[in-house]
């Protein structure tokens, strides 16, 4: 039997990924900007988690009828870690050292029991 994916396991996946990438912008971008004033950056932070959540909460609402809520929470970790490290790199301009491949492994490791029959 050939593998396939229903759409209904794909799009959650996809979504949570756009999600997390506005989520991260909101928590973290404006560190680049620590000049800005903090209310400011409040504002601009909620304007961004607004999408965030418009990705998000469809995401969970279409990815239950295939995964279980455990199952959605740590994909949703697994995808912070893989879009922050990107992030972290590519718009904070810091290296990720070996401990933080190696502890977001760990973390990927125990994430892959929840999957586990």
């Amino acid at each position: 039997m050939p593998f396939s994916l229903s759409p209904a396991a794909v799009w959650p996946v996809l979504m949570l990924v756009c999600s997390n990438v506005f989520m991260t912008f909101a928590w973290y971008g404006h560190l680049k900007f620590k000049s800005a004033p903090l209310l400011l950056v409040i504002i601009t932070a909620w304007g961004i988690a607004f999408f965030e959540y418009c990705l998000a909460v469809p995401a969970n609402r279409i990815g239950a009828s295939v995964y279980s809520t455990a199952q959605l929470k740590t994909i949703q970790e697994v995808i912070t870690l893989l879009v922050f490290s990107g992030f972290s790199i590519l718009w904070l301009k810091e290296a990720l050292t070996i401990n933080h491949v190696i502890g977001f492994a760990l973390i990927a490791v125990g994430a892959a029991f929840i999957f586990r029959g």
